[in-house]
């Protein structure tokens, strides 16, 4: 009986409950996750009959699978979410795991609280705000309110800083209160605080119809100085209010999702807050093998996990299977109703067409940069003269200071674009002083020793291998792969110009193949070769800095804030060792510079 018969005859005596599948590899790792109503309907579908390429392909690598009943639909979803997100299966269509939402955080129990921006919310007794678009957005909404609130933006910390320093640039130009002065006091500061929030909340209206009533209360009071202040605070309000999208899209009250099927397939959010457009966010992947249905399903319940925020209402592009039990997990997770429709009409229906062209236009301009970095692949196979594809690159570098570190990158190109998640660093274990060719050999032959392994995590082999250096470096990468037995890879050597910029490749018998006839293929090689030099040198770097800091670990006295003075000022430790005890006591003082002097000079007992 073949494979495929015996894993049909298997499912066969699966029972007509819901439940969740999980398919293994030969090496048993989980390649694919899913969930049905029935669980043999659904697996057997997957042994009998042809299918489409991206199931047949996943089918085709199915040794065995298992399977978990579950009491209802809404158990098999929530037990097959919690799976993928442990074994990222490979056929599973993923969200990258690499993208944050940012939020702001405000700890009102500190006397002189500040925001600060955060990945993730906690349940530790502060405020958070968002999540935003990103980084740069939530620095933008944070410059907005200090200039708006008259804030402090600078990095004195209150109470411990009040009184020890003139007021900066910031209050003379009228941008901040100056609260270093100690005035006003912390209770106006507060009072500003509050006032933050009322905006990050949505009382935008509400503090400057306050505002308003507090400054004529001035001016009636003849209080004209305090007056003209708040006026200019309720001017910086309105510019605010008046520019308040991103804020907006953080309390968004309906999304719409669109999703576009391609060889880029696209993920479009569009957020709305009180019927006006004020965000979005767009994902790009490899085509799902799954149907519109179950992708869009997969994508939702993925981005809102991440996300940590939950609209009242979303709009999908396409009916769902598995709406109910979907919707029922996302109102859990919200803490409010959280519905979920397909409009076929109206406003809402208008809503979901805007996200729909949105991804289908997303979709389309990422499939022509898709097919630009294809042509630059297809030039460079031309170029090698090589008779299969290109499709996956990797490359390697060297970097040492003499014999302290000795390491090597190497990073993945996968058509053409940088797989970061595939980079990989290996620390020499066999060579103990400076040789970059026996550094090479090393380097190559553990990659392609823990392929032969079955390690997953160094599958698949590249079509192509690039070696950072001269003759000598590319001799040893080869004779590492014939070792292991792959001396049929491509291997090729890295030339760089008098800019450090790589202006051809080497083949092994010597042969060079300009590049900067080829633009593209230029750009491509010159950008493989600075990811693999970054990836080594900053690798190297990281180690170097682990061992500078642990030689200063011993002495008594010398914590953290004392060793990262002495290395900004001295650079290394053996500049440190070097110093007298008068040098050393200009940066830590006198008690911490004789300790480290008397540790550098101690007198050795042995002798």
């Amino acid at each position: 009986m073949d494979k495929i018969a015996a894993l049909r005859e298997k499912a066969n005596k699966l029972p007509l409950l819901p439940g969740v599948y999980i398919m293994q590899d030969a090496a048993g790792e989980v390649i694919y996750v899913g969930k049905a109503k029935a669980l043999k309907n659904r697996v057997t579908s997957y042994f009998r009959g042809e299918h489409l390429p991206k199931v047949a392909a996943m089918v085709s690598h199915v040794d065995d699978f298992s399977v978990i009943v579950a009491a209802s639909e809404f158990e098999a979803l929530m037990l097959e979410n919690s799976l993928i997100k442990r074994h990222k299966p490979h056929y599973n269509i993923l969200l990258r795991d690499d993208k944050t939402y940012p939020w702001l955080r405000l700890d009102m129990r500190q006397p002189y609280p500040r925001f600060t921006i955060v990945g993730r919310t906690a349940d530790d007794g502060a405020r958070y705000f968002g999540p935003y678009g990103g980084r740069g957005v939530s620095h933008s909404i944070l410059n907005a309110l200090d200039k708006a609130l008259a804030l402090p933006s600078c990095g004195r910390q209150f109470p411990r800083d009040i009184g020890r320093e003139r007021p900066c640039l910031n209050h003379h130009i009228g941008a901040c209160e100056g609260w270093c002065r100690g005035e006003p006091d912390e209770a106006e500061y507060r009072r500003r605080m509050e006032q933050a929030v009322q905006i990050l909340s949505g009382g935008t209206k509400e503090l400057m119809a306050s505002l308003e009533e507090e400054m004529n209360r001035a001016a009636a009071e003849l209080r004209f100085e305090k007056a003209a202040a708040i006026r200019d605070r309720l001017m910086a309000v309105r510019e605010l209010s008046n520019r308040q999208t991103v804020l907006k899209a953080a309390r968004a009250d309906v999304d719409a999702v669109g999703f576009c099927r391609g060889a880029r397939t696209s993920f479009v959010v569009l957020h709305y807050a009180e019927g006006d457009l004020a965000g979005k966010d767009l994902e790009l992947m490899a085509e799902p093998m799954e149907d519109d249905g179950a992708a869009v399903s997969a994508l939702v319940r993925q981005y809102y996990a991440r996300r940590g925020a939950w609209p009242r209402t979303v709009l999908l592009p396409v009916e769902i299977e598995d709406a109910q039990p979907l919707g029922q997990m996302l109102t859990q997770m919200a803490g409010h109703r959280v519905e979920l429709i397909a409009p076929q009409r109206g406003v809402k229906r208008e809503m979901a067409e805007a996200a729909a062209r949105n991804a289908r236009e997303e979709s389309a301009r990422a499939e022509s940069e898709s097919e630009r970095r294809l042509k630059t692949l297809e030039w460079l196979q031309k170029m090698l003269g090589l008779d299969r594809p290109i499709h996956r690159i990797e490359s390697f570098d060297i970097s040492n200071t003499g014999d302290f570190g000795i390491v090597a990158g190497m990073v993945v190109f996968q058509d053409g674009k940088p797989a970061r998640s595939q980079y990989r660093k290996f620390k020499m274990k066999t060579v103990e002083h400076q040789d970059d060719f026996a550094s090479m050999f090393e380097a190559v032959d553990r990659r392609l020793a823990r392929f032969n392994e079955g390690d997953g995590k160094f599958a698949p082999l590249p079509d192509v291998l690039l070696i950072d250096g001269g003759m000598g470096q590319l001799d040893a990468a080869m004779r590492a792969m014939a070792g292991q037995g792959h001396g049929d890879i491509p291997v090729f050597g890295m030339v760089k110009d008098d800019r450090h910029r790589t202006r051809a490749l080497t083949t092994p018998d010597g042969r060079e193949i300009g590049l900067e006839a080829y633009p593209a293929v230029f750009a491509l090689v010159g950008n493989i070769q600075e990811e693999t030099h970054r990836t080594a040198i900053g690798y190297h770097k990281t180690l170097r800095k682990k061992a500078i800091g642990s030689a200063l670990e011993d002495i008594p006295g010398v914590g953290p804030k004392r060793r990262a003075e002495l290395l900004k000022r001295f650079r290394s430790v053996k500049a440190v060792a070097a110093a007298s005890e008068q040098e050393l006591a200009r940066t830590v003082g006198e008690k911490t510079a004789k300790a480290v002097y008397e540790h550098f000079h101690k007198e050795d007992d042995s002798q």
